[in-house]
């Protein structure tokens, strides 16, 4: 999956949500949703940012659009877990990159395969880690004990 297909494919499950929540999400703020820094925006970041913030208030359009999100992607979990899977992929592409798109995956809680929650599989993967480096340490400083004790009496 490539960028541009990564936040179309995000963008239409935002204004998929809005629509079933009967949220307005207009076309400016759609567009917005594909901001970039780099040469990967579709227009002009500066005149787009600046159109943005003429219009909305960005702290609560990034509170709208991370709850949008995290409603989608818990309904598509439910509904269609291949589609779920896209989501992932898209969003596994964009961390690649910097996109204004991820600081509303950040912002929201959502328990798709590339975050790291507290409690997700990373979780596990650490903790069982961990308790086999402490099992591994633990043998060897009882194997260190057990020769010192073997050797020569003084």
């Amino acid at each position: 999956m490539k960028v541009l297909e990564a936040k179309d494919f995000l963008v239409q499950q935002t204004a998929e949500q809005a629509a079933l929540e009967n949220v307005p999400v207009s076309d400016l703020e759609k567009r917005m949703m594909y901001f970039t820094e780099t040469d990967e925006c579709p227009e002009d970041p500066i005149a787009l940012n600046d159109a943005f913030e003429a219009e909305y208030d960005t702290d609560e359009y990034e509170k709208k659009v991370s709850r949008l999100l995290r409603q989608a992607y818990a309904r598509l979990k439910k509904e269609n877990p291949s589609s779920a899977r896209a989501w992932d992929e898209a969003v596994q592409e964009l961390r690649k990159g910097d996109h204004y798109l991820l600081v509303f995956l950040d912002d929201a809680p959502i328990g798709y395969a590339s975050n790291q929650s507290l409690f997700g599989w990373s979780f596990w993967k650490l903790l069982g880690i961990g308790i086999l480096i402490l099992v591994i340490g633990i043998i060897v400083f009882a194997a260190m004990l057990h020769h010192a004790d073997s050797g020569p009496a003084r």
